[in-house]
């Protein structure tokens, strides 16, 4: 849109073209250049303001703009989706711990009225009354093993003498030293449990008298005589009847 000031120089421009301005040398006056003035900004083509309408396609940048706008997914960073991430694993990690908590809470309760509410008191251990064949009941030995073994050794018994030598040290280890043989076990069993209630000279000479024994059952040979009165000199020192509460009782 023209100014007022582009206005009037083109009037004063039309001015100095017209044949009045040729003809005659008079310089222009101003009322001249307002006149001219005048008419140039009445003038729809050269002056003033009008309006235009156009006609313009509707553009797609709008829709590319669209197209190329990151969906919600995409604009989330690496850090949220690591928070996400995090969120739900933590969730499922306090459902873990819940149900371990749960379970160690049932495991101690069970084990607390296990021993505190008589179940343990009425709990019978079923002891075996035989290891293989060796009858072990107490009152299936005599009163004093030692001295028997030693009389039956003396008197040429040698089998009998360490069969009742063994019997009576299962029958002490089960009945008076609670170690946990059963009835399956063998004589390595058996050494291997002495072992691990016994003291070192306890299970020491268990296996003395565990290896005579073999020695003698298996082997076909027998220990010498100083070695047989060992073990009947050592057998109530190293395996001691002691007292119980059912015996008290």
């Amino acid at each position: 849109m023209p100014s007022r000031l582009d206005a009037l120089l083109l009037g004063l421009l039309l001015a100095l073209l017209t044949p009045a301005a040729a003809t005659q040398a008079a310089p222009l006056t101003v009322e001249q250049v307002s006149r001219a003035a005048s008419a140039v900004q009445k003038d729809p083509l050269l002056g003033g303001s009008h309006t235009e309408r156009t006609l313009k396609f509707k553009s797609d940048d709008k829709k590319d703009d669209e197209e190329e706008a990151p969906t919600p997914k995409a604009d989330r960073s690496w850090l949220v989706d690591l928070g996400i991430w995090l969120a739900e694993s933590g969730r499922l990690l306090v459902w873990l711990l819940g149900a371990l908590a749960l379970a160690m809470l049932v495991v101690g309760a069970r084990r607390w009225f296990f021993v505190h509410g008589g179940l343990a008191s009425r709990t019978k251990v079923v002891l075996p009354s035989h290891v293989r064949d060796l009858d072990i009941r107490p009152e299936s030995l005599p009163e004093d093993i030692a001295g028997t073994a030693r009389a039956l050794w003396q008197r040429g018994e040698h089998r009998a003498a360490l069969s009742l030598l063994y019997r009576g040290a299962l029958s002490r280890l089960v009945h008076e030293h609670a170690v946990p043989i059963r009835a399956a076990n063998t004589e390595g069993d058996c050494v291997v449990l002495a072992s691990r209630s016994l003291s070192g000279e306890a299970s020491g000479f268990f296996q003395g008298l565990v290896q005579a024994w073999l020695l003698t059952v298996y082997g076909a040979r027998t220990p010498d005589d100083a070695q047989v009165m060992s073990l009947c000199d050592r057998f109530d020192a190293q395996l001691p009847r002691k007292a119980r509460t059912e015996a008290a009782a």
